[in-house]
């Protein structure tokens, strides 16, 4: 029997979320812009030009191009920092850009100030995700953790609706400023109660401030029914000191993470699984959905209703996969997402191809139907374990910069495949879906070969898939150390519980 999550432990995870949360809203702010006639009119834009097609690909490019760049500044300021202050520094980035984006007065500001809105927002991502890894057990990691997709993708659905309720504003400033504006909201949320939210136990014990990493340790791990004596908890912390002081004997640096074999290995896989994520299309798709719904003759509010719609239905699932996933297993809902992904893929460029620009009002609704099951597959199948996966591969003393690389190419594969989208999308239409049909086939062959399930495995023993020395195990309960007469526990005080969590 798992232990039970505490509701210390709840309570800090939803609300270290609200970072994921944060980038979903900010993310999707320019999606719903492009919707609005005032936009257009603001910036003097004309919304079927090959100029404005190419502008629209910028804001999206440098956006994403300032988030790759908060992930690796991320991987180098965690470590010093810590996870906490670190995520003070990205809110603040976050606030700052996202304030000067709600102020543009032109194309250009728009475009470098979504830039600094990036480098905030791509550090607030990455910490969610590394942090709630590292303050969850083995147990309850993928549901926890599953808060990141569920996060950002709930951010998606909240902009949706606010746009589609500005799309009806008499102001036509309103109709984006009032969108643009909202982005700050979360960032502030964030700074207001951060100081109630605790350090990571395992960067403390990294640090060598094992007593605050005890103490961290057992308020957010504490069962009173399940584990009453703490043992599970005094378990897992001489299992996280032993393993971090055995790890930290090496020095960690980007260029070192591809030149360790196991390093590599984990580094290799991070970039693979959340670059893929990006050539299922999802970003791509789902920023230029709009100009499809109007090729399918669907005009004036209606575009961002179904934009509405494609949100909720992509976002539900989310929740179910988060909840099944330490039961299902990360590499299974992502082995199976792909082949189900593919197929709706397959399924939706038939559709695009024949009624798309056609008067065909089934087709049309079949397309948009189709286009909707896909999301709601991509967010039950691919969307919580792709984060979750690729912040539990790497030990504490990697962790910031691994999970900096994964999410880099994260970022990476959204300029790849969003800065041509919107062209693509008034030129060549469903052909591009021919790309990412292919590149998921390929990304199949790769996890089935190469992506080891992680499951209910601690953080620490994860290491042992990818080729490193473990120096201890928990049993199978969790509540002692396996090698305990093999190692010199003295190495860690004995803790007990004299203090009421």
């Amino acid at each position: 029997m798992g232990r039970q999550i505490n509701k210390y432990t709840i309570g800090v995870c939803i609300f270290v979320a609200v970072g994921a949360w944060t980038y979903g809203f900010a993310f999707a702010i320019f999606i719903q812009a492009i919707g609005e006639p005032g936009f257009y009119a603001y910036f003097n834009l004309d919304p079927n030009s090959a100029y404005t097609a190419s502008i629209e690909g910028a804001v999206n490019s440098l956006f994403a191009a300032g988030c790759a760049f908060g992930c690796i500044m991320q991987g180098l300021v965690g470590d010093w920092l810590g996870r906490k202050k670190t995520i003070i520094l990205s809110q603040v980035l976050a606030l700052v850009g996202g304030a000067l984006c709600a102020g543009a007065v032109n194309v250009a500001m728009l475009v470098s100030t979504r830039f600094i809105q990036g480098l905030g927002l791509g550090q607030s991502l990455t910490l969610v995700s590394l942090y709630i890894t590292e303050v969850a057990n083995k147990n309850n990691r993928g549901l926890l953790n599953g808060l990141t997709a569920c996060g950002l993708a709930t951010g998606y659905v909240v902009c949706s609706w606010s746009g589609f309720g500005t799309y009806f504003s008499k102001n036509e400033m309103v109709q984006f400023r009032l969108l643009l504006a909202l982005g700050v909201i979360g960032p502030i949320i964030t700074l207001a109660g951060i100081y109630w939210v605790p350090e990571s136990p395992r960067w403390l014990a990294w640090q060598g401030r094992r007593d605050e990493a005890w103490e961290v340790l057992r308020k957010l791990h504490y069962d009173p029914i399940g584990d009453p004596n703490e043992e599970a908890s005094q378990a897992e912390f001489q299992q996280i000191v032993l393993q971090v002081e055995h790890d930290k004997k090496e020095d960690v640096t980007f260029l070192k993470m591809f030149t360790v074999p196991s390093w590599r290995r984990r580094s290799l896989t991070a970039m693979f699984l959340l670059f893929a994520t990006q050539a299922t299309g999802i970003l791509s798709i789902g920023n230029f959905q709009l100009l499809l719904y109007q090729g399918l003759g669907f005009k004036n509010w209606l575009p961002l209703l179904f934009y509405c719609f494609y949100t909720l239905i992509g976002t539900a699932p989310n929740f179910l996969s988060s909840a099944l996933m330490d039961r299902i297993g990360r590499r299974t809902l992502l082995l199976t997402g792909y082949i189900v992904i593919t197929v709706m893929l397959i399924i939706e460029m038939v559709l695009q191809k024949f009624y798309v620009s056609s008067t065909n009002k089934a087709g049309a609704a079949a397309t948009v139907a189709f286009l909707w099951i896909y999301v709601g597959c991509y967010g039950f199948f691919l969307d919580p374990p792709q984060f979750v996966y690729v912040s539990e591969i790497f030990p504490t003393t990697l962790r910031a910069k691994g999970v900096a690389l994964g999410f880099a190419s994260y970022f990476l594969g959204a300029i790849t495949f969003t800065t041509p989208a919107a062209t693509a999308a008034r030129t060549i239409g469903w052909k591009m879906y021919l790309v990412y049909v292919g590149l998921n086939v390929i990304s199949i062959v790769l996890i089935y070969f190469f992506v080891p399930e992680t499951k209910n495995l601690s953080l620490e023993e994860i290491g042992e898939l990818f080729g490193d020395e473990v120096v201890v195990h928990l049993s199978e309960d969790g509540h002692r150390v396996v090698e305990a007469e093999k190692v010199d526990i003295s190495l860690v005080e004995n803790r007990t519980c004299t203090a009421e969590a």
